[in-house]
């Protein structure tokens, strides 16, 4: 038996999650300072101080990014607030119109599209680790995205995203925790589809070797391109984490997805989120 499982049969459980959560908070020692009194994250701070509570009362729809996308009528978002993840701006000229925020938090995804994701005009989020790659773009400080401190450790829900956010292996969760940070009351998940054709072990790095059947567009990891395998397991646990914190705030996340996988949030069905809006508005 290996040494770890050892000494969980012989140390009570609760002083064994006191000792797991001293080990992983150690872990997290070496980066604290940098994510605290960087300027760039100063910036980043008093940017996400702005934003606290700024959308209470509304409702933001978050997109993802799976093949779904293309049997859904986004023309209907071009007035809502939306939050896009990764490469959903390879959608944007079709749309004629941008989302209104933009969050990525994948090494490889920001590693590889860096000068695209710096190009694009609208408030962005990416995570601390990733701020080396912005650093030769002369970027100035208006436009430096801001820094969101996330990490792999330690699962939680962060109300406040000035303070670390646990990535929740999906760029979706970080997006939920944004969301709830900005106050939103409602939040409506599309393109999340929760379902990958291309199988193998979760969070191996793998090449893709042609067009991309995994998401919207065979461009977005397309040939040649460096991505992860998803760990849709563990988005699960992040998934059920994040409805327990908006019910106890007495918020609300809906899955709008047309088709999707995900069972963990209750389904609505995407049309009628905006015609009843439209209903009551003519009654």
């Amino acid at each position: 038996m290996p040494l770890r499982e050892t000494l969980k049969t012989l140390v009570p459980p609760s002083a064994w999650r006191l000792l797991r959560e001293v080990y992983l908070s150690a872990r997290l020692l070496p980066y604290l300072p940098g994510a605290y009194l960087h300027p760039w994250r100063w910036i980043s701070l008093y940017r996400l101080t702005a934003l606290k509570d700024i959308h209470r009362g509304q409702r933001a729809f978050i997109i993802g990014n799976g093949p779904s996308l293309r049997h859904t009528d986004l023309s209907l978002l071009r007035n809502e607030y939306t939050f896009g993840l990764n490469r959903i701006y390879l959608l944007f000229p079709e749309l004629g119109f941008t989302t209104t925020y933009l969050v990525s938090v994948n090494d490889l995804v920001i590693e590889q599209c860096r000068e695209e994701l710096a190009a694009l005009p609208i408030p962005k989020f990416f995570s601390w680790r990733s701020r080396r790659h912005f650093r030769g773009l002369g970027l100035r400080q208006e436009a430096l995205p801001t820094f969101l401190f996330t990490t792999y450790e330690k699962p939680t829900f962060a109300r406040d995203a000035r303070f670390r956010l646990w990535e929740g292996a999906t760029v979706t969760y970080v997006a939920l925790q944004l969301a709830f940070h900005m106050g939103f009351d409602e939040v409506i998940l599309v393109g999340v589809d929760h379902h990958f054709v291309t199988r193998g072990q979760a969070n191996q790095t793998v090449v893709s070797e042609g067009e991309d059947p995994n998401h919207f567009d065979p461009r977005y990891f397309g040939k040649g391109f460096r991505w992860q395998l998803p760990d849709l397991e563990t988005s699960e646990i992040a998934y059920r984490m994040a409805r327990r914190a908006y019910e106890q705030a007495g918020r609300r996340v809906l899955d709008a997805t047309i088709g999707g996988k995900l069972t963990v949030f209750p389904k609505v069905e995407y049309g009628s989120l905006f015609y009843r809006r439209n209903d009551s508005a003519v009654n």
